[in-house]
């Protein structure tokens, strides 16, 4: 068996390892930022295997990948860019343009998990029984985690300003 049958995405291993490399992070660090085992990412950054589509999105958004970057990625893990999960990540003029049609799910409860690699939120529903079920997972860095928080309070503070409209539900007339 010749070595591109053992790597086939060593091209995609390669660059994987570079942005972890550019952002100054151990194997540790990068795979307990994004929850996978330091093996698989090894796997991964060694050509012999690629991540499934939510793990790459993961390391993508983790190291901040610019658009271009992350599309190149993508197609390099040979997934299609029909999908267009990749380019929705990036600027909101873009999220705004792909966001109709877009199920939103709302949470009611969230679980925060923090260590030194990353943040991982888990979005939950309550239900029957004093039951919840996670609806969403979301893991960033720290240091995009921070970004997010900055964000959110700065919209929600040039919101706060602004009144609501309400709208009469038949429970309230």
């Amino acid at each position: 068996m010749n070595d591109s049958a053992k790597t086939p995405y060593r091209p995609l291993g390669k660059q994987l390892k570079n942005l972890r490399t550019r952002a100054q992070e151990s194997l540790a660090e990068t795979s307990g930022a994004v929850e996978i085992d330091v093996r698989e990412l090894a796997s991964y950054e060694l050509g012999k295997a690629r991540p499934n589509e939510d793990v790459l999105l993961l390391l993508i958004s983790h190291f901040g990948a610019k658009d271009d970057e992350a599309v190149h990625l993508w197609e390099m893990a040979g997934y299609g860019t029909d999908k267009s999960s990749v380019s929705r990540m990036a600027t909101t003029e873009t999220l705004a343009a792909t966001d109709h049609g877009q199920k939103i799910i709302y949470s009611d409860i969230v679980d925060i998990m923090v260590n030194n690699h990353g943040v991982v939120m888990n979005f939950m529903q309550s239900g029957p029984s004093n039951s919840t079920q996670v609806v969403s997972r979301v893991g960033m860095s720290r240091e995009h985690a921070k970004s997010v928080l900055k964000i959110l309070q700065i919209t929600l503070s040039q919101t706060d300003s602004v009144q609501p409209r309400r709208i009469s539900s038949p429970e309230n007339n």
